[in-house]
């Protein structure tokens, strides 16, 4: 467990965080990840790193969760949100750069994900952390036809925010 402002703590995602998980992604996400696919994360996928945020004063409270694959020298993030209600308070900011660190020392050099063309504030973010835009994944959001813009990161440079 490691401290990532002065009142929250950010651990290793366990099997027991699932249903909590869930109901953030359900608040977060139109079309949610199950239990199942959380689980399966957990116990069966090797290249999967999944943390949560915990307040220091309620450390069985989850308030976010981001997760990660990192398969050789990349590294792709699965999924990262925060509970509404600890929105913009730069959680989100401060966990995907938690994320990074673990990939850089995974032994990943570069780090990609995916994020919807209308959510600018995520995307904002991303490009604060030098996540730059590559490309477009036409009508990748099925529940919206909705495009993904494809942002990639080098880990070996700092950002520039």
């Amino acid at each position: 467990m490691s401290e990532i402002s002065s009142k929250v703590l950010l651990r290793k995602m366990e099997l027991g965080d699932v249903p909590q998980v869930v109901e953030i992604e359900k608040l977060s996400f139109p079309t949610p990840w199950s239990p199942y696919a959380f689980s399966c994360e957990i116990l069966d996928n090797n290249f999967a790193y999944y943390l949560v945020v915990i307040p220091k004063d309620d450390q069985d409270k989850i308030i976010g969760y981001g997760g990660m694959w990192v398969i050789l020298d990349e590294a792709h993030i699965t999924n990262i949100a925060i509970a509404p209600e600890h929105r913009g308070k730069r959680l989100g900011e401060i966990l995907l750069q938690n994320l990074m660190e673990m990939a850089l020392k995974k032994g990943a050099e570069r780090i990609t994900l995916e994020v919807r063309v209308s959510n600018t504030s995520a995307r904002k973010l991303y490009e604060r952390l030098g996540f730059k835009a590559a490309g477009l994944r036409k009508g990748y959001y099925v529940d919206a036809n909705e495009d993904a813009v494809i942002m990639w990161k080098d880990l070996r440079e700092k950002a520039s925010g």
